[in-house]
């Protein structure tokens, strides 16, 4: 069985598994569409972005030095494309990993050398000349990037990304099986122009880069708007549809909803919609599509076991124990999202439902470990948004009820990263998990012991990672997933909760997928192809 055969069945598989777990999510696409007849070419798009997350780039749009790249999925595939994408039937089923700027890949039996092939003809849109070059070139400097989207690979010591011909190699110390997974929620999935780089200089770049994908960018004022041209030279014949695209950053998801209320004048669309009154308002609106997202990542306490309090198990049992996942789920949220008890949501690879010997809500229990231990005072921090906002409040509410006393705060992100960064931080309500747990914002990113952003050191779980990671074996890697999600709980390392799933909205008229059909999270917000994205005239 040679290389390529062996890595379509494994697809297939997960796609198998994608299908199986999105059957027993919740099921709710809400006013999902699904157009009728040709896409229809010409018009602008104005999309709006929430500020403190997807709408903000304070570094600027160059993939090497973004910082916040894994929030700007949408800028970003919109400016370089990617060399792959995350593509679903419209329904979100079938969800799969294709090449794009990519024409293919292979990856060899032991799981340890990448040979990925650019497509051929393919140019910037400054006119040169988009091959393994460039690319090589790209993921030299990008996995040298601060961004928590770079990638993590195990990359051997002497050459490890060569080229041959229009084809980049990448060499591993270790099988990664995940890798093209993973390569959807990654900044060496958006490959820069290194003549447009070295012509203006980093600086100038990071304003106005230039990629190969489907808009060129004609204005950008970092954090506020990005406007955006069909680029002339894309790959796609036909396409991109629209003549321009346009983000702009929005104060929150009650201006959003308004400014989508007020007609074609201000905004059609508006990405990760999470207050869930306005999302039911949405839905009854007859002028607004609204599409629910399949859930794939799980929102989690992580304690930082790493210092005090929490380097005690007893006052992760505590927290464990005064949490009452179930009464947030039905209070706040209607029973509208289910809970996890993993970092797997349904809309992902290798969901389990539940986990053996997972500490449910007991608050005698809890009281009489905060008793045992003397009293117990916690910080717990969020990233700024109406839904973590009101799992905060509930928590505080619930875990002061067993004695707990909370100082709570919300943060908006570059402040979030400089808590994490610090280490001083106790407990943080994140989101946990990928589409492929091995991916983006995945696992390890929230457990790994070397990752800046996780808040535990445990070998035996970072083993058991690695080895799910490396196998391309899909049961193995279930396997594997499954004793590291029990491990997680039976050392009561960090509770999980329900698996929100944001929203998209636009308005009516306006088609496209993953913006008004439905494609699993690859980073809290879905891939939008952009390129396929049309309008009604």
């Amino acid at each position: 069985m040679n290389s390529k055969t062996r890595i379509s069945q494994i697809l297939a598989l997960f796609s198998v598994a994608f299908v199986v777990a999105a059957c027993g999510g919740s099921g709710q696409a809400g006013s999902s569409d699904t157009p009728a007849g040709p896409p229809q070419r010409g018009g602008t798009l104005t999309v709006l972005e929430l500020g403190s997350y997807s709408g903000a780039w304070p570094s600027g749009l160059d993939p090497a030095t973004n910082t916040t790249g894994g929030a700007n999925l949408s800028q970003m595939n919109a400016i370089f494309g990617g060399l792959f994408a995350l593509v679903a039937d419209d329904d979100g089923g079938n969800a799969r990993v294709e090449p794009s700027l990519a024409s293919g890949y292979e990856l060899s039996p032991d799981g340890k050398t990448l040979r990925i092939i650019i497509r051929d003809g393919v140019k910037f849109s400054d006119g040169t000349p988009f091959d393994a070059e460039a690319v090589a070139f790209n993921f030299r400097r990008n996995i040298k990037s601060t961004c928590t989207c770079a990638p993590k690979w195990p990359l051997v010591e002497t050459d490890p990304i060569t080229t041959e011909g229009n084809t980049v190699v990448v060499k591993f110390t270790r099988p990664y099986a995940a890798v093209i997974n993973a390569f959807v929620v990654s900044n060496v999935n958006w490959i820069a122009s290194p003549t447009a780089l070295e012509k203006m200089g980093e600086e100038q770049f990071k304003i106005s880069p230039v990629g190969a994908g489907p808009f060129t960018v004609e204005r950008d004022v970092l954090s506020s708007e990005l406007a955006l041209s069909r680029n002339p030279n894309y790959f796609k014949q036909g396409q991109p549809y629209l003549d321009k695209l346009i983000f702009k950053a929005s104060g929150g998801d009650q201006p959003a909803y308004q400014a989508l209320q007020a007609g074609q004048a201000q905004a059609q669309a508006y990405e990760g919609m999470s207050t869930v009154p306005l999302i039911d308002q949405a839905q009854s609106n007859k002028n607004l599509t609204v599409t629910l997202q399949p859930p794939t990542s799980p929102y989690v306490i992580q304690l930082n076991t790493k210092t005090a309090p929490f380097n005690d198990q007893r006052a992760r049992e505590a927290i464990y124990y005064a949490t009452n996942a179930d009464a947030i789920a039905k209070g706040l949220f209607k029973d509208r999202y289910p809970n996890a008890q993993t970092f797997i949501g349904p809309g992902g690879l290798f969901y389990q439902p539940t986990v053996p010997g997972y500490r449910t809500y007991d608050l005698e229990k809890a009281k009489a470990l905060v008793q045992e231990l003397g009293g117990l005072t916690v910080d717990l921090g969020t990233l700024k948004s109406y839904v973590a906002d009101q799992v905060n409040t509930a928590l505080q509410s619930q875990w002061e009820a067993a004695g707990i006393k909370v100082n709570m705060h919300s943060d908006e992100l570059n402040a979030l990263i400089g808590n994490f960064n610090s280490g001083k931080w106790q407990a943080m309500l994140q989101t946990a998990g990928a589409w492929d747990p091995a991916a983006g914002v995945g696992v390890s990113f929230r457990f790994s012991s070397t990752a800046a952003f996780s808040g535990v050191a445990d070998p035996q779980l970072d083993d058991l990672l690695n080895q799910a990671a490396a196998s391309l074996d899909p049961a193995q890697r279930q396997s594997l997933y499954d004793q590291a999600g029990k491990l997680i709980s039976d050392k009561a390392y960090a509770p999980f909760m329900l698996a929100f799933a944001p929203a998209n909205l636009a308005v009516k008229g306006v088609h496209g997928p993953g913006l008004t059909t439905r494609i699993p999270p690859v980073l809290v917000n879905t891939g939008v192809q952009w390129d396929s994205v049309w309008m009604s005239q």
